[in-house]
């Protein structure tokens, strides 16, 4: 795959403002793909309106552009993009993969979130249900549909290897079952639209965080079922707080301060594992920037789930 057709995106949900977490990411992404001297994309995910902040996404494209990370192109908006995923439902429906689930989630809490088929066939009207997935014998994504791998027990296993985790391998039926594509309350969810996404933006390249490591199986089976192309993906360590939690929004993640933007930066490369000179932290935004491209090195960063974040943050 030549450098000009490397495209990487970073697609934060506008359920707040960017926080050092959510910044480490966009910035691993930035610079891998600028690295590749591939293009960078911006999307927000603004599909779950009970989650959202009002003037959250114009907050974190007002971040973004103040830490220099600037994007090519428009930034997508996935509120701009439900015809393609009703239209992706429909392909779906015409390979017969996807069925009305009438389950709620207490039932779901009482199975463990390993759903057990139960609606697959029981021929359910479209109104007031959700739509699933039928992941029935899942495949390899090694060797494509039709293939498989097999452990000891003879369950097939889906699996992928991460330019940061190494391999990573899932049983879909035994570890997730079938899953939702479209919410009883009608909303899409995460992992249709962003398959669908990906592929309408020519995604070649996805760097985000290990929060994200489990669904990727789903989502390559996802591409494999609609014909589409798999990505390479980079799963970075989040950054988590001194009780050993994810740094995110529900866990109160301070915002990043403006005028700290440089700081920020140099502060992103350190914890990815860098190694930036320590005069560096002197220079403009543009300068670590460059600097950061030029010696992007993803074999720096370590293949665990999570690093603590600077205690300032």
């Amino acid at each position: 795959m030549s450098a000009l057709s490397s495209i990487g995106r970073f697609a934060p949900s506008p359920t707040g403002p960017l926080h050092f977490g959510s910044l480490v990411s966009a910035l691993a992404s930035y610079l891998d793909i600028r690295q590749r001297g591939g293009r960078w994309l911006v999307r927000i995910e603004d599909i779950d309106p009970p989650r959202e902040v009002p003037g959250a996404s114009e907050t974190i494209l007002r971040q973004l552009d103040a830490h220099g990370l600037h994007w090519d192109g428009n930034v997508l908006y996935q509120s701009e993009r439900l015809p393609s995923y009703l239209e992706a439902l429909e392909q779906l429906k015409q390979k017969d993969l996807i069925y009305y689930c009438q389950c709620n989630r207490p039932r779901m809490q009482r199975l463990g979130g390993i759903y057990d088929s139960q609606c697959r066939y029981l021929q359910l009207a479209a109104k007031d249900n959700a739509i699933r997935l039928n992941v029935g014998d899942i495949v390899s994504a090694e060797t494509g549909i039709g293939g498989a791998t097999e452990n000891q027990t003879g369950a097939a296993h889906l699996s992928f290897t991460d330019q940061i985790m190494g391999h990573y391998q899932q049983c879909l039926r035994a570890e997730v079952g079938d899953f939702v594509l479209r919410r009883r309350d009608g909303l899409f969810s995460y992992q249709l639209a962003v398959v669908v996404d990906d592929q309408y933006q020519g995604i070649t390249h996805i760097t985000r965080g290990s929060d994200l490591l489990d669904s990727t199986p789903r989502q390559i089976y996802l591409q494999q079922c609609l014909g589409y192309s798999q990505l390479e993906y980079a799963h970075l360590p989040v950054a988590i707080n001194l009780n050993g939690q994810k740094l995110s929004k529900q866990n109160h993640a301070a915002a990043l301060v403006p005028g700290n933007e440089a700081h920020n930066l140099f502060t992103a490369l350190v914890w990815l594992q860098q190694e930036p000179p320590a005069a560096l932290a002197k220079q403009s935004i543009t300068e670590i920037l460059d600097w950061g491209i030029k010696h992007w090195f993803l074999a720096k960063i370590p293949g665990t789930l999570g690093i603590a974040a600077p205690q300032e943050f």
